[in-house]
């Protein structure tokens, strides 16, 4: 074998190394559009998602909803945990399900609370977590 081919072995060999289509990284916005998306399906009620990059390591988002019933709200958690290790995000922590008046998903960069309204409402989570992003619209419509 002359240094040309030896060459060309050694840049085939590298070649064959990298897979031909890598997939793309997954991201926490991907994972956040995801999350968003699926509950706007699953017709969960006053989506509200805070951005906590940059002010908390525990996520980069927090998304906040609610469902009409408990067995809304189990469904919903159930159903967003199994999208998300479809998509490739990997295993969603769910803790409160049994309950299922408080739902946490754990998805790593997105964390999401889904309560029943009335439960909602005694903890205000968007109140203590909004850094003042979502005072303006909860003082704006009007609630208290």
């Amino acid at each position: 074998m002359n240094q040309a081919q030896t060459l060309s072995a050694a840049a085939d060999n590298a070649h064959k190394a990298q897979p031909a289509m890598a997939k793309p990284a997954k991201t926490a916005e991907a994972l956040h559009q995801l999350v968003m998306t699926q509950l706007d399906d699953d017709q969960a009620q006053e989506i509200v998602s805070i951005p906590l990059e940059g002010k908390s390591s525990i996520a980069d988002h927090m998304v906040i909803a609610s469902g009409r019933s408990t067995r809304q709200v189990a469904a919903m958690a159930q159903k967003l945990a199994e999208k998300i290790k479809q998509e490739g995000f990997g295993s969603a922590r769910i803790e409160g399900l049994p309950a299922a008046d408080w739902v946490l998903i754990d998805a790593g960069d997105v964390v999401v609370h889904l309560f029943r309204p009335e439960v909602r409402s005694f903890y205000n989570l968007e109140r203590m977590w909004s850094f003042g992003e979502v005072d303006a619209k909860l003082a704006g419509a009007g609630s208290a």
